[in-house]
């Protein structure tokens, strides 16, 4: 008689153990919210990424492209302000794409040129990779170089493989191309001072 009764709420319980986590995503706490819509960058990217996540767990399709598009809008408020954060995440999310969210080189490779003009490593090192294989931008040896000798002038936990992919593009350009980059690599670092590792 017991199992009669207890069988309906077990159902019960099971049913709703099943609902799809989306569905009980926490909301974005609405001091962080009041922030970013104050004009917060860090706080722009913090609720980015609680968008990107959420998109991340959705199953619909749909629901995660929305919530990719919303997570972009939010990384792109905090970019144009010239957040490195805003535009590495922005940068990512177009090279990567998502669920019902197209990728985009062309985009991707532009905020990556945001963040490495700003001088931050993984974004050179980025855009080099870029162009030595054409993505988002026309391949050109020269750049993939210089930018990738931009990353491996700092030390960091992947100087060395940047100076390795550095090494690689070398073998495609000429000794008067080298002396060129150099030129503009020396040129950069005097007009960008930055720390020791800003990895």
């Amino acid at each position: 008689m017991k199992t009669r009764f207890l069988q309906p709420i077990l159902l019960a319980i099971l049913a709703l153990a099943l609902i799809p986590v989306s569905a009980q995503a926490p909301a974005i706490d609405p001091a962080l919210l009041a922030k970013a819509n104050a004009g917060d960058a860090a706080a722009q990217v913090a609720v980015g990424e609680h968008y990107t996540a959420d998109a991340a767990a959705m199953h619909n399709v749909t629901q995660a492209g929305e919530a990719y598009k919303t997570a972009a809008e939010w990384y792109r408020k905090a970019a144009d302000q010239g957040s490195i954060a805003g535009q590495m995440h922005l940068a990512a999310l177009y090279r990567d794409g998502g669920r019902g969210f197209p990728r985009d080189m062309a985009q991707a490779a532009e905020w990556y040129r945001k963040a490495a003009e700003q001088g931050d490593v993984t974004a050179q090192a980025s855009l080099g990779v870029l162009y030595s294989i054409g993505q988002g931008v026309p391949h050109n040896d020269v750049e993939a170089y210089f930018w990738l000798d931009l990353a491996a002038s700092v030390k960091g936990p992947n100087q060395e493989k940047y100076a390795a992919n550095r090494q690689m593009i070398g073998i495609h350009i000429t000794t008067d191309q080298l002396e060129e980059i150099q030129d503009r690599v020396a040129a950069w670092i005097a007009a960008h001072p930055r720390p020791p590792n800003t990895e």
